[in-house]
């Protein structure tokens, strides 16, 4: 069966590690021309390094994937594993929105969603696919689509708005 078959989920895998490494790319660009506008911000050095970490996590999601001969098992307990990791970076963000003082909701919100929501997606993505039941790699398909829009949207705010 396709969501708890991984090397039926070969091709996809390296449609989105070509794309997470697209998107890192971008971000790098985006935070090198703008630096200097970037440090001026207190929330934007944050903004941009769990962007690159969301990237990067989803970047090992796919390469994951992409491990020839490993179990369903196996996979789910990696994702599993890497989906709780990627859970408690994005509290960290969510704690250290909360201390940067008064804020527009939306300005509190995107990073939170941005960070958190990827990563409940591929935590879930692990537990199901570990346990043959539940929607196993489509949760990933969730997570990679979550995670490459708000990824995009935060090298939007880094590279264009920023100058507004």
């Amino acid at each position: 069966m396709a969501p708890y078959d991984p090397e039926a989920w070969a091709d996809f895998a390296v449609g989105v590690v070509g794309a997470a490494a697209a998107l890192t790319g971008l971000l790098f660009v985006a935070v090198s021309i703008n630096l200097e506008q970037i440090l001026k911000f207190p929330r934007l050095p944050a903004r941009a390094s769990s962007t690159l970490g969301l990237l990067v996590a989803l970047l090992v999601a796919g390469t994951l994937l992409l491990t020839p001969g490993q179990s369903r098992l196996a996979l789910g307990a990696e994702l599993g594993v890497l989906g709780a990791v990627m859970v408690a970076a994005g509290a960290g963000v969510i704690l250290a929105e909360r201390r940067s003082g008064p804020a527009p909701l939306h300005w509190k919100l995107i990073p939170v969603v941005v960070a958190l929501l990827p990563a409940v997606l591929v935590l879930v993505a692990g537990v199901t696919l570990a346990l043959a039941a539940g929607g196993g790699l489509y949760w990933l398909t969730a997570a990679f689509v979550v995670g490459f829009l708000g990824a995009a949207l935060n090298a939007w705010v880094l590279l264009v708005e920023i100058h507004r």
